[in-house]
């Protein structure tokens, strides 16, 4: 299928699967014509690396991770136990990134709770 298609089945935009080659997580065939060809596979590729993309991972940890994926079910494995200690390490950064986020947000929901000073209004 050409790129067009392979966006329109998984809602990557063309520039975003041009990047993901460019990256070294798809590897297209070209055509005479110098035309991307991706096979069947490569939808549930993309959608692989819309899932780790959005799980706040790097092109280049998604690169590790792509050879582990076993199914359509599971993204990672006992294939790759060498990724599991990093996988984790990202996890407990982002799970300290929302404890920060949701402390933030009890300071302004606090703040908001409270009177505002009423400000003098500025003369014309």
């Amino acid at each position: 299928m050409r790129i067009g298609e392979l966006s329109r089945r998984t809602s990557a935009s063309q520039r975003s699967l041009r990047y993901y080659e460019e990256q070294g997580l798809l590897t297209p065939t070209r055509l005479p014509n110098g035309y991307r060809d991706y096979d069947e596979r490569t939808v549930t590729t993309v959608r692989r690396i819309q899932i780790l993309l959005s799980a706040g991972l790097g092109t280049s940890t998604v690169a590790e991770i792509l050879p582990c994926a076993v199914d359509d079910t599971v993204v990672l494995a006992g294939k790759c136990p060498e990724l599991i200690d990093g996988l984790a390490k990202e996890r407990r950064r982002i799970n300290t990134a929302i404890e920060d986020l949701i402390a933030a947000r009890g300071i302004l929901d606090s703040l908001i709770g409270r009177p505002l000073h009423p400000q003098a209004s500025p003369s014309r």
